[in-house]
């Protein structure tokens, strides 16, 4: 099978679960991954035979995408910020809304030599990093209650070469007592009742603890990083979130509630109110 067919058979075989467009970026993505060409390879060389292993991975990397695993998770890689992750299922696939996050922190954040930044629920650790790459002078932490998010995280830091510091701790119940000067979350903030709006990909392969909240108490998280940031941030020192998009009047109430000030809230690209943030 050449490269030609191979695009043919590959975007054949996963039409029913994406359309063409996104079928053949996914292709695109994975002969990168997988043979290290770009596209100005494919368009030179695409009566290029794939043989052997090779096509056995390329054959293999369609049956999971038939069966509706996503292709970070069948290649071990995300793209954020410029940096290549490792994700795998115990962290959730970083979003394009969590970059816009990321982002709006770093146009607001002056480059202080000594900045201490606290990530909660770092997940893969792609806040974490990024912002440690982008805000090198700063001081970062990471929390997260799973150990293996800390792991990934842990290493997807050595693979890009930067220092953060990994905490293992539940937030709802984490007495730490140093303070910072930015803490940013994106916390699960997904009501149950919701799943039901949920892509079966995301559904039937990513975290349900990275997503879901009970539909009784959908800021739970949210309250208790907001109380820990009422005692852990420094004078003037940031509070930044991303949010359900259908919940940002009672996100803002709850920390009017909490005496935060100059609450400012962002849509994302959709158009969805997507990020807040405040100070004391």
């Amino acid at each position: 099978m050449n490269l030609k067919e191979l695009k043919q058979h590959f975007v054949m075989n996963i039409a029913v679960q994406y359309d063409a467009e996104e079928a053949l970026s996914i292709f695109y993505i994975t002969v990168e991954k997988i043979s290290g060409w770009g596209r100005s390879h494919f368009v030179l060389k695409e009566d290029q035979e794939i043989l052997g292993d090779n096509l056995s991975h390329y054959l293999k990397v369609i049956e999971d995408l038939k069966k509706g695993v996503p292709i970070q998770y069948i290649l071990g890689e995300s793209c954020f910020i410029g940096m290549k992750l490792y994700v795998n299922p115990s962290v959730l696939i970083p979003r394009p809304e969590t970059e816009e996050l990321v982002n709006w922190i770093i146009e607001n954040t002056n480059m202080t030599s000594g900045l201490k930044i606290l990530d909660v629920g770092t997940g893969s650790g792609c806040i974490a990093l990024s912002l440690k790459k982008y805000l090198n002078n700063a001081s970062v932490s990471a929390l997260d209650i799973s150990l293996e998010a800390i792991n990934t995280a842990t290493f997807n830091a050595l693979k890009n070469n930067l220092t953060v510091n990994f905490i293992q701790a539940n937030i709802l119940d984490y007495e730490g007592v140093e303070k910072y000067d930015l803490i940013v979350s994106n916390p699960p903030y997904i009501k149950k009742n919701e799943m039901g709006d949920m892509h079966v990909n995301v559904l039937e392969n990513e975290p349900h603890i990275a997503l879901f909240v009970s539909n009784e108490e959908p800021l739970l998280f949210y309250k208790a990083i907001a109380d820990f940031a009422r005692q852990n941030l420094e004078p003037n020192g940031w509070l930044y979130f991303e949010i359900n998009e259908f919940l940002s009047t009672e996100t803002i109430c709850m920390l009017e509630e909490k005496d935060f000030k100059n609450i400012k809230l962002k849509k994302d690209m959709q158009g969805k109110d997507r990020m807040v943030c405040c100070n004391l």
